[in-house]
């Protein structure tokens, strides 16, 4: 009796490990899923993708959208059973897939780190990797403790992180990117306001000691000579004006989250010291 009673619980674990539910055929509607997917080693799950997808692209995958306009018809020939989609997806579309019998996720755009790591375990476990994923967490999660200790600063500069230029947009509280200036030490200049658009004349008022500017092209570039004007900044006195790359400080990964963090402590090391 005992031995059968054996045989009874392992047949229900393996039964229970065959039909795990797995998602097979994959569309991402967000690039920063489709980089956490690829990081995952899930690149071979993903059919479709949005035309800013640049390793699913490079490997032929079918663009099914623009970053916020999902084409339903190619999603639907291509029978996925899993369509994630992000904060940005209009509802209406999200709503008219799931009218069509299609699986949808959405990924809301995450408030911290710890935010992006929770989604990502998530998203590790939709597509049977979960183990990976939690890896990939651990470590990152301990490279940024890293830096977070040594991260210590005489007195905490104030920092404008600019992430929009037509108009201004500063990177404002409860946002994963604001964890960007907390885990560097120091303070946001526009902690505490409602919305993220600010003038030009704001931040000369707060006079930060850093500015941080994430903008696609040459807008960076232009941003950083229209500051360097502002001879009474402490940031232009310093020669404290940075650039990131957007594709890299915008998408929510814990890969390019560290990666951000990595380079922004490089670039403010040497204040760091002094």
């Amino acid at each position: 009796m005992k031995k059968k009673h054996i045989v009874l619980v392992l047949l229900f674990i393996v039964s229970n490990i065959l039909n795990a539910q797995y998602y097979k055929k994959i569309v991402s509607l967000a690039p920063s899923v489709t980089q956490s997917i690829y990081s995952m080693g899930g690149q071979d799950l993903i059919v479709g993708c949005t035309n800013y997808c640049k390793l699913a692209k490079k490997d032929k995958k079918q663009i099914v959208s623009s970053a916020i306009k999902p084409n339903i018809e190619k999603i639907v020939r291509l029978s996925p059973d899993l369509v994630i989609a992000s904060g940005l997806t209009n509802p209406k579309d999200i709503a008219t897939l799931e009218r069509l019998g299609i699986k949808v996720v959405v990924y809301q755009t995450p408030k911290s780190f710890n935010e992006i790591c929770s989604q990502f375990v998530e998203l590790g476990e939709l597509i049977g990797k979960k183990d990976k994923a939690v890896e990939i967490v651990e470590s990152s999660s301990k490279k940024i403790k890293e830096i977070i200790n040594k991260s210590k600063w005489k007195s905490p500069p104030s920092i404008f992180f600019q992430i929009g230029s037509s108009p201004i947009f500063s990177v404002v509280d409860n946002t994963f990117m604001s964890d960007y200036i907390s885990f560097l030490g120091g303070t946001n200049i526009a902690s505490g306001l409602d919305g993220g658009v600010v003038s030009r004349e704001f931040v000369l008022s707060k006079n930060p000691n850093i500015i941080i500017i994430t903008t696609m092209g040459v807008v960076g570039e232009k941003e950083r000579q229209i500051w360097s004007k502002y001879r009474q900044l402490d940031a232009t006195k310093t020669n404290s004006i940075y650039i990131v790359e957007s594709e890299i400080a915008c998408q929510p990964t814990p890969l390019t989250f560290v990666q951000t963090v990595e380079e922004l402590y490089l670039l403010l090391s040497k204040q760091l010291m002094q």
